[in-house]
């Protein structure tokens, strides 16, 4: 029996009821990866012994009749950003290629603390420093709806096993956009809660505006792994304290009367007119089911894109100071030209930039006081061919500021989540943005769960070539 598609609160409910085995489902995903693998490269480290003795102990917990953990036998992947102990933590880069993890991330201890099982690190663009997915490292990772597209970035492994089916749900990581671009142009739903909802430790290259979230087929799926990843750590001084949200418990929540705004462009980004077009039809979807839909031309104000690049950038290029001055040839040209300058800023035009970060939060509160959503676009396109990092047409942007729309809400730290919103005429998935108010995530789960209840996509599924 294949469990390909089947959710993870299907899964969960058939281990609990002793209706499949842990160790039958693993066994069926490792045999998928190993035939998926040469088709779309999704993963840089296998890890099949992880995944069975976890199998094997989910097992025995549910034959004993002991309480069973809340991922309990699921089987699931992390992005290789995030650490993982004992397992290479490679970064997609050609010069960590031999770098092993020393600890477990806050989420990767509490997906096992929870019974998951880890079948691997997803590839990665390098130090996540593009919207594609593509590194020196691991070469080309490939979209499972047509396997000359891109799955987008960085989270580029996660998004495409996900979407081939692997696994119900997968970690990544979200610095502007790259949980939500690969859910976009996969289609699936994925979302970056609240800034440090989920404490990031060790403490990555871009602390300020970095996010572990969840890539998944169904909003439902993703709220049971956002609940489980949750929560305070006292190792990361951002952490959200307090209990965490019943995500779980928002799905299925009543909206009607939800004030609802939409903005094609934000006010500058350049899109395909197609894409435009199938957003505005989700966005006014909300209206059917009682909520009020208002157009916004320019809800932020002027593109924010000099505060995002100077903390992200400025973070990744101090860490990396001494490789770009010394091994620049073994890392991707893309990312040395973005890096390329990053420090160039003084410590005066650092804090201009960064007092003109608190003031975008601020306006982008305010704006918040009268809608309890802002839709959009997740991406100007849909996924276009691998090997590119700017899509054609968009040649005057670089390898992240094309994805007008998601960055900014790593800057001011907002729950933030891609939904499928429909197809583009070639047949490929395009997503719709969802941003929520501070501390709100429970805004986008009720949201989008009856969004998905009327509009369902789970049972659209990408026809994928033999090995």
């Amino acid at each position: 029996m294949s469990f390909a598609y089947h959710t993870a609160l299907d899964l969960k409910r058939m281990i609990a009821s002793k209706e499949i085995s842990p160790v039958e489902l693993i066994e069926d995903v490792l045999a998928r990866q190993e035939a998926l693998e040469p088709v779309l490269n999704c993963f840089v480290t296998r890890t099949p012994e992880v995944a069975q003795l976890a199998a094997k102990e989910a097992e025995r917990v549910v034959l004993a009749g002991e309480e069973l953990g809340l991922l309990h036998g699921l089987p699931i992947s992390v992005k290789d950003l995030i650490s993982m102990a004992d397992v290479p933590w490679t970064f997609g880069s050609k010069p960590f290629d031999d770098n092993i993890g020393t600890l477990d991330a806050p989420a990767v201890e509490r997906v096992r603390a929870a019974g998951a099982c880890i079948i691997g690190k997803t590839t990665t663009s390098e130090f996540g420093c593009k919207g594609t997915g593509d590194s020196p490292l691991t070469g080309i990772t490939r979209n499972p709806w047509n396997v000359a597209k891109t799955p987008g970035g960085s989270s580029a492994g996660a998004g495409a096993s996900v979407a081939a089916g692997l696994t119900p749900f997968a970690l990544g990581t979200d610095g502007g956009g790259s949980v939500r671009i690969p859910s976009s142009l996969c289609g699936l739903f994925g979302i970056k809660a609240q800034f440090s909802r989920v404490p990031l430790f060790p403490v990555p290259a871009t602390p300020t505006l970095a996010h572990v979230g969840p890539l998944a087929h169904t909003v439902r799926d993703a709220a049971l792994l956002l609940g489980a990843i949750s929560g305070h750590d006292r190792r990361d001084p951002f952490a959200v304290a307090g209990p965490v949200p019943d995500y779980l418990g928002a799905c299925g929540q009543p909206i009607k009367g939800m004030r609802i705004a939409w903005s094609p462009t934000f006010g500058y980004a350049h899109t395909d007119p197609e894409i435009i077009e199938i957003t505005e039809q989700a966005a006014r979807g909300f209206e059917q089911l009682g909520c009020t839909v208002e157009l916004v031309e320019s809800p932020i104000g002027e593109e924010p894109l000099d505060i995002w690049t100077a903390e992200f950038y400025g973070g990744v290029g101090t860490k990396l100071k001494d490789l770009l001055n010394d091994s620049a040839d073994q890392l991707d040209p893309a990312v040395v030209k973005l890096l390329s300058g990053a420090l160039d800023h003084s410590i005066e035009d650092y804090f201009k930039l960064l007092f003109a970060r608190y003031a975008l939060r601020d306006k982008v509160r305010e704006f918040f006081e009268d809608y309890d959503l802002l839709l959009s676009p997740v991406l100007p396109v849909a996924a276009f061919d691998v090997g590119l990092d700017v899509p054609p047409g968009w040649e005057d942007r670089n390898a992240v500021s094309w994805v007008y729309y998601t960055y900014p809400f790593n800057a001011t730290g907002q729950p933030a989540a891609a939904i499928p919103a429909g197809f583009s005429a070639s047949g490929l998935p395009v997503g719709l943005q969802m941003v929520g108010r501070i501390n709100s995530e429970v805004d986008i789960f009720r949201a989008a769960a009856a969004f998905e209840e009327a509009f369902p996509w789970a049972d659209k599924k990408p026809q994928l070539p033999a090995s």
